[in-house]
């Protein structure tokens, strides 16, 4: 059961498939260079963590390597996304981080975007420009191959690096230049279709963001240089948020919870959108007071918050310039109606760390976690702990799931502060003592919470715990 794809195992199966035989995730041998102060150019706690556990380094401004524990965090949300996509019957599609200034020229917004579009020049002296979004691709790919009504409705995304030079980039991964995005497009007959689109976009986000431990509230927003009436972001409240958001604090009584969906069914889904968004809940940018103020006085919020996804329908704006037309049912040719619907992947790293920390470091959700937990040996080398530890970390590997075994010569209170800072959610100690009795330590990293269990039984418990989350 752990080694399922749809359950969010899939990059966890290639990892093991593909380890040399026998291989141990060690701590003494895996590159994480975690760094003991505080560096000086990091403003918010989500920055500052993230260089401290090894996860990124700056080369340049806004633009970030992603070292190994970053990357598979990265890799753990990019496989998230890609289920649920699949889930609502999108599909998959890979365009190029280039694109031709043509396009756009097309669409009439490449003089409009702005400054915050890179752009250059390849040796034949064509303009090109570094993907900020792809509306215009996208619908040069779709103009080229459907034709027919019949072909619709069709939903095409992608998981894929932009660009945008933001004037002062700042905040880490939060509000980088270079950026790793999920960006998916649905072409559709009519308004209707295209709305049932953004009402499917909306129910699956939900449930993105809840499996990555996030509540994720849809919020009334600006649609921007995109373009579109209807618009939401979904936004993790946060005190380090970039935005000011109103809402009524009912909306975070609101869970989506395990349910089964019909993404076919414009009822259910329609259903769902009223749900989640029917309470007041908006940026800044679209907060109207009178309304605001019907709210009863006790619900009413003022907080900040990080946005991690948009939404968009806008219509023929792109179809109509670019041509995107298809011959409707009376033969006729119809502009398809579209829509833009965009998830920060690596912006999101950023936001659970701001939401789930403490003093000590990162505490990851189950979900997205680098490694499903930590084995700390507390006396390397001790014949009795070594085998004990190898023990328990074949056992949770047979299952499909991955620890980290700290083995280093390293002082116990390090090893602690190491594990803290990391954020793994829970801790399997082994220390010659407690073998006496035939016990190790199972610690909970949210809650500080520790218990003595037998080797097995932990196992056991960490197995069921991420059965119950798969």
């Amino acid at each position: 059961m752990y080694d399922c794809p749809q359950r969010g195992f899939g990059i966890i199966t290639f990892l093991l498939k593909y380890h040399p035989k026998g291989y141990v995730m060690r701590l003494s041998r895996y590159f994480l260079p975690v760094l003991k102060e505080n560096p000086s150019e990091a403003q918010i706690v989500s920055h500052r963590l993230m260089l401290r556990a090894g996860m990124i380094k700056q080369a340049a401004a806004g633009i970030y390597s992603w070292l190994p524990m970053g990357f598979k965090v990265l890799r753990k949300l990019e496989n998230i996304v890609h289920e649920e996509q699949a889930r609502a019957g999108h599909i998959a599609i890979q365009m190029p981080i280039l694109q031709s200034a043509d396009l756009w020229r097309e669409s009439g917004r490449y003089d409009d975007y702005g400054q915050e579009m890179l752009r250059m020049q390849d040796r034949h002296g064509r303009d090109m420009l570094f993907t900020p979004t792809a509306e215009e691709l996208v619908t040069d790919i779709f103009r080229g191959h459907v034709s027919s009504y019949k072909d619709l409705p069709l939903t095409l995304y992608q998981i894929q690096w932009k660009f945008r030079d933001e004037i002062r980039p700042r905040f880490g991964v939060m509000r980088g230049r270079e950026f790793y995005m999920k960006d998916g497009y649905n072409f559709d007959l009519t308004k209707e279709d295209a709305l049932h689109s953004y009402n499917r976009h909306l129910v699956s986000y939900l449930r993105t963001y809840e499996r990555m431990g996030l509540q994720a509230i849809p919020m009334r927003a600006d649609s921007g240089p995109i373009g579109g009436d209807d618009t939401h972001e979904f936004l993790v409240l946060a005190d380090t948020g970039e935005s000011e958001v109103f809402y009524d604090s009912a909306v975070t009584d609101l869970t989506f919870g395990d349910r089964d969906i019909d993404y076919d069914n414009r009822e259910q889904c329609q259903a769902i959108l009223e749900e989640f968004t029917s309470k007041y809940a908006r940026t800044d940018e679209t907060h109207d007071e009178v309304l605001f103020n019907k709210i009863p006085e006790e619900r009413r919020r003022v907080a900040r918050g990080i946005e991690v996804g948009q939404i968009f329908y806008f219509g023929t704006k792109y179809s109509e310039p670019l041509g995107a037309t298809v011959q409707g049912p009376d033969g006729k040719p119809v502009p398809v109606h579209m829509g833009s619907h965009g998830i920060g992947v690596s912006r999101l790293i950023g936001a659970i760390i701001e939401a789930s920390h403490d003093d000590k470091g990162i505490i990851w959700p189950e979900g997205v976690t680098p490694f499903h937990c930590g084995i700390v040996n507390l006396k390397q080398g001790d014949e009795e702990a070594d085998a004990a530890c190898a023990k328990i970390y074949k056992a949770l590997t047979a299952l499909g799931l991955e620890p980290l075994y700290d083995d280093r010569n390293e002082r116990a209170g390090g090893k602690f502060a190491t594990m803290d800072l990391i954020g793994l959610p829970w801790r399997i100690t082994v220390g010659p003592r407690g073998l006496k009795n035939g016990v190790v330590e199972l610690t909970s990293r949210r809650t500080g919470e520790s218990e003595e269990l037998s080797p097995e039984a932990a196992v056991i418990k960490i197995a069921e715990i991420y059965e119950d989350i798969a």
